[in-house]
């Protein structure tokens, strides 16, 4: 992704996920905005309907989606605001992962995995991408969740549109570092 998609999908992000209010916008309870408000209250250079279409299509993570009708953008996961997303539970695989940064070991050691600011702590199927995230934030490490037995046991988790497990919480007892 070029620096402009990049710059748009940052933008996209912090408003769609944490402040709508920062350019005046809301979003409605499902966390949808329309696009041409998001292009009349913008203030960022180069962005346009077409931009932020691109954007979102070429985005490798998946951050966001377009609604059916072509008008609607969200973010598929990671808010820091209520809305619902309308995911159902999903029955998760045997083991998940996630990825964070040696830091906040002896947070995670005594408290678990929390969602803290975000409606949900994020997990992945797959080791190569917890790897990836916990990259972002410092010296990785990743941790290894017997999913499929914290949902017997009652644990709810859902699957975003962009493949990201999400859970309210992991206690400590579920987490393996590998």
């Amino acid at each position: 992704m070029n620096k402009e998609l990049t710059k748009i999908s940052k933008f996209l992000s912090f408003i769609l996920r944490h402040k709508p209010e920062a350019i005046g916008i809301s979003l409605d309870e499902n966390g949808w905005a329309y696009i041409d408000e998001i292009l009349d209250k913008s203030s960022e250079e180069n962005i346009s309907k077409e931009n932020i279409l691109l954007a979102v299509e070429t985005n490798d993570k998946q951050r966001f989606s377009i609604d059916a009708s072509g008008q609607k953008i969200r973010a598929n996961q990671g808010h820091s605001i209520v809305v619902d997303l309308e995911l159902a539970e999903n029955e998760p695989p045997e083991i998940l992962f996630h990825g964070t940064a040696s830091r906040f070991l002896p947070s995670i050691r005594e408290q678990g995995l929390i969602k803290q600011q975000r409606q949900h702590v994020h997990l992945s199927q797959f080791k190569e991408v917890a790897q990836s995230v916990g990259t972002r934030y410092g010296k990785p490490v990743i941790f290894k969740i017997p999913a499929k037995k914290m949902y017997a046991e009652g644990y709810k988790f859902y699957k975003s549109a962009n493949n990201v497990w999400l859970v309210n919480a992991v206690p400590a007892n579920y987490l393996t570092e590998t």
